[in-house]
């Protein structure tokens, strides 16, 4: 018998703003800008590249670009897709890491 599967896509669970914001902050929590970049990009997916470039002002060929794990987007560019998701950057302190 041949088991037949297909490749994960996260996208597919990302379905309420909770579970975005959840996945967003886990990703801005690792602090690696590659994974940071690909999440973002999976979050737009999820939410429709196309809504996503026209809030922006941006193709989506330059977001594909720009948010996969190879982009490097400029921080206006995270900025503007963090707004168009209804997301937005917060600090918090890290904890004792220099008491």
């Amino acid at each position: 018998m041949v088991v037949r599967t297909r490749p994960f896509d996260p996208a597919e669970y990302l379905d309420d703003d909770k579970a975005i914001a959840a996945y967003m902050s886990e990703a801005l929590a690792t602090g690696d800008v590659s994974f940071i970049a690909d999440a973002l990009g999976i979050v737009a997916r999820a939410k429709g590249m196309s809504q996503i470039a026209s809030e922006t002002n941006l193709s989506r060929e330059s977001l594909y670009r720009a948010l996969s794990s190879e982009g490097n987007p400029e921080f206006a560019t995270v900025i503007g897709v963090m707004k168009a998701l209804g997301l937005r950057l917060t600090a918090s302190p890290i904890g004792n890491a220099n008491p």
